[in-house]
Order: structure tokens, then sequence, then C-alpha cells
């Protein structure tokens, strides 16, 4: 929440489960960042960016964290934060306590699953999950995970008119 004549707030992604809030703030290369995390409030300082610009951040959070099981990991493009809950339960219905729309603020989609989700599921973990996923159902195409052979085609068949021969460019 910035006002008038202070320092900018970084991009904020942010997930979470029954227990946990992930929140990844977007600074490339920052440098010693100042990060207090308090019950139920967040604040972050850091210079960053291409232009090497002062960000600052206060996070009124919606519901209260328990700030001494905080994960935190600093990257080259990124802080990523993993904040524990104070009560397991109903997802939260934004992350901050203000109602209004935080310009600074997107969802994580690449984290985010949906309350309704159940954690016995199968999660995807890689590409590789996705195609095994995929060959088990098919393929794309419904084929049963046979592909055609495309060599026994007869070349004669199913010509159109864009198959003939162009005229060279001059």
């Amino acid at each position: 929440m910035t006002q008038e004549g202070q320092l900018p707030p970084p991009p904020v992604l942010w997930a979470q489960r029954r227990d946990v809030l992930y929140l990844t703030i977007c600074l490339e290369d920052c440098k010693d960042p100042v990060i207090n995390i308090e019950p139920q409030m967040i604040y972050f300082k850091g210079v960053g960016g291409t232009e090497q610009k002062m960000h600052e951040l206060t996070m009124n959070l919606y519901g209260e964290i328990v700030p001494n099981t905080t994960v935190q990991n600093l990257k080259g493009r990124t802080l990523e934060l993993v904040l524990t809950k104070k009560e397991e339960g109903p997802y939260w219905p934004r992350l901050i306590k203000e109602k209004t729309k935080a310009h600074w603020l997107k969802s994580d989609f690449n984290k985010w699953k949906d309350e309704e989700d159940s954690d016995d599921g199968v999660e995807l973990k890689s590409e590789h999950d996705l195609e095994e996923m995929m060959r088990q159902m098919g393929g794309l195409g419904g084929s049963g995970g046979s592909k055609p052979n495309l060599d026994d085609l007869d070349e004669s068949e199913g010509l159109d008119s864009d198959d003939e021969d162009l005229p060279d460019l001059e």
C-alpha cells in the first residue's frame, strides 16, 4: 500500500494451500533486502530491478501467520517466501486485509491449487508426468496411444489443388 511520495512496490505473486501461503517478490538482482515478518504484516524494502531503484512494500495480511516458521529463498530474480498460516483451514478470500485492488499483487497460477482439490490427488510434477498422463489417456487425438503409419498412404490419394507445383517467382 503506497502513498504519494513513497517508494514503488515490487510486483508480488501469491498462492495458498490450507496451511501455507506462497509469496514471490519479483525484484531482479535485489541485494540485502530488508524483510520484517510479523503475524499480520509483511514489510519489504530493497534495491533492484533494471534501474536498481529502491522498492518498498507493507502488506497487512488478511489472516495471521507464524513468523518464525517462514522459509526464505533469495534467487537472482525473486525472493520466495513460504509462510505458515496460524490456523489451518479454509482458504483466505484474499492475501491482504484491504478489499482494494492492488496493482502490484497477482495470483501465482504455477503454485495455485483450489481449495476443492484434494491433497491426495495426482499432482503433475514435470512435463514428463503430463506426457505419461496423455499416453495413458490415449493421446490428444484419442488414438489409443498408437500413431498412424503415414508411409502406408498412397501418394495419389488425397491430392488437392494446393499440392500442385507452383510456378517459379520472377
